[in-house]
């Protein structure tokens, strides 16, 4: 008998109040980026180059640019580097395509290859706040200071 391995992904869709060239910006400029999520960022923005987030304390995402279209696609891969999460760096894929809509861009989003259910909802929580926030810095808001750099993780 052969095994076999189901993964699961998490495919979302954002309505941003800003251009696609506005959203593509927040999504790969690490200053931009920090506005809305994570407390510090460095990429390397070429294919193959790296790209590494810390999120909230402790905890830091690190994968590569696989995918640079600006500012219609990015796609990079994901996983964390604290070796507490069967989502290793680099171990699953990050799609971002921007459309451009009247009044603004359509995001749409997945993240693919999350190896367990638990780590799919874990990851949606996290997507869910985090992209709620891009909208609101999209927009031309100031979604504050992210209340999981301080434990917050309601």
């Amino acid at each position: 008998m052969d095994a076999t391995t189901e993964t699961t992904a998490i495919v979302r869709e954002v309505s941003i109040a800003a251009s696609p060239e506005t959203v593509w910006d927040l999504l790969v400029d690490p200053d931009k980026v920090t506005r809305w999520m994570g407390e510090q960022a460095t990429f390397d923005l070429q294919a193959g180059g790296a790209y590494r987030i810390g999120v909230v304390p402790g905890h830091t995402a690190r994968g590569e640019f696989v995918e640079i279209d600006p500012p219609h696609r990015l796609v990079f891969t994901w996983g964390w580097e604290d070796g507490s999460s069967v989502v290793t760096p680099g171990s699953t894929t990050v799609e971002i395509e921007l459309e451009a809509q009247q009044g603004g861009t359509l995001l749409h989003f997945m993240h693919s290859g999350l190896p367990s259910a638990d780590s799919t909802q874990s990851h949606a929580h996290g997507w869910d706040h985090y992209l709620a926030r891009l909208a609101v810095a999209g927009g031309g808001g100031d979604p504050g200071r992210d209340p999981w750099l301080d434990g917050d993780m309601s």
